[in-house]
């Protein structure tokens, strides 16, 4: 990277001493707010050029990744680099991430209240912390994943035996080949790409081109450290740092499933439009009594606004 010095910036060339924080210089954690749109990846089929948008955005700037997640409704970045250049970048893979999606569902608003933001990392340590919050997303929000084996994250690359890459689901009869320049289009959706071939596995562009798995290892150190750290992280390590991270516990859609269900039950009737706002009140407080979600996705949810209903829920 031009002008910058990652071994030097992240402090891996520091002697590690037990209980001693290295400071860290360039280095970022971008996210999204999951409850400021209802959706951006419905489908496999959005997940996965999610994924190869990451490689084809990424061409054009002076960033390295060390981290990501996608989930329905938001993101997460772990990112090295200037942090113009970083904030370039995500807000570039928005900006792209919408075209595709007004492309596809004919709606060209469809993330213009996504809400980003970012945190600082200033230490080795939050830096470890902040991957592994990343890479434990999904599986702190319920879904039925390690953070190994979560398909469109990270978090299946780091010390992980060669050529093992990603989880059992796209190892299983999944092809791997590399497509000509010419070929690869179709995948990337993208006319800024290099003369060479690119290694797709299951239609995926390989997710190890495109993050720094070498730099994390030597972060983290063994794999020891990084099992370790994956242990002991816990949401409020990072949400408590600085600005509170969305942090969604059940996916949205899931959510309004069971608040249709819970509707039914309560009410006989399981349309939000038809129910007053007393009964949406208590709908909202029952969801909120039955399942770990935050109060704003529950109003988002229940038809309410958040502010206006606060101090209920």
């Amino acid at each position: 990277m031009r002008g910058l010095d990652i071994i030097t910036d992240l402090g891996l060339d520091s002697i590690a001493a037990r209980a001693q924080q290295i400071p860290v210089r360039n280095c970022w954690h971008f996210y999204s707010y999951g409850d400021s749109v209802d959706l951006i990846f419905h489908d496999e089929a959005d997940f996965r050029a999610g994924m190869n948008r990451i490689n084809s955005v990424l061409q054009g700037y002076d960033v390295k990744i060390l981290a990501f997640v996608l989930m329905d409704t938001h993101f997460h970045f772990v990112l090295y680099g200037e942090f113009g250049s970083c904030n370039q970048f995500v807000h570039e893979y928005v900006r792209r991430t919408s075209m595709y999606l007004t492309g596809r569902y004919s709606d060209r608003n469809t993330l213009k209240r996504l809400q980003l933001s970012h945190q600082v990392i200033e230490d080795d340590r939050y830096l470890k912390t902040a991957v592994c919050y990343v890479v434990k997303n999904p599986y702190n929000a319920g879904l039925p994943y390690n953070p190994w084996d979560y398909p469109w994250s990270s978090g299946a690359l780091y010390f992980r035996h060669s050529g093992l890459w990603t989880s059992p689901r796209w190892m299983s009869g999944a092809d791997t080949c590399l497509v000509t320049r010419d070929d690869k289009r179709s995948y990337i959706k993208s006319h800024n790409i290099s003369k060479d071939g690119v290694q797709l596995i299951a239609g995926l562009v390989n997710p190890e081109l495109y993050v720094s798995v070498d730099i994390v290892e030597k972060v983290f150190r063994t794999h020891r450290a990084y099992n370790y750290f994956l242990n002991i992280t816990k949401d409020v390590d990072v949400e408590s740092v600085g600005c509170f991270v969305s942090h969604l516990t059940i996916p949205l859609i899931e959510l309004r499933n069971l608040r249709k269900q819970l509707s039914e039950e309560l009410f006989g009737n399981a349309n939000l439009r038809e129910l007053d706002m007393g009964q949406r009140v208590r709908l909202a407080k029952m969801l909120k009594a039955r399942y770990k979600s935050s109060p704003k996705q529950i109003a988002k949810a229940c038809g309410l606004v958040y502010d206006e209903v606060r101090d209920m829920l």
